[in-house]
């Protein structure tokens, strides 16, 4: 089972994930909320829409916009409405 973990920490779990681009997408009920918190980064991806992020922190150490998603996304994309990816260091197995 995919599984997100940084700094000791798991993240998120779950069977349940969408991949997209090579990066898994964990659905939002997956996530173990006290680690995150909202960014005020957006970008664009040109098929999936627009991202928002997520600063992922752990034992008051911060990985800045860790975590991206799409509240909103194209039709192309509306799979992983709301699903979380992650890179800058965050693991993940499975």
């Amino acid at each position: 089972m995919p599984k997100a973990t940084w700094n000791g920490a798991v993240l998120a779990e779950s069977d349940r994930c969408e991949v997209v681009e090579g990066n898994q997408y964990f659905p939002p009920d997956a996530l173990a909320r006290q680690y995150f918190r909202e960014s005020a980064t957006h970008t664009i991806c040109p098929w999936k829409g627009t991202a928002s992020y997520f600063d992922v922190v752990v034992d008051g150490t911060t990985n800045a916009d860790a975590a991206w998603y799409y509240p909103e996304p194209k039709e192309a994309a509306r799979q992983i409405t709301g699903y979380v990816a992650f890179w800058r260091g965050v693991r993940v197995e499975g």
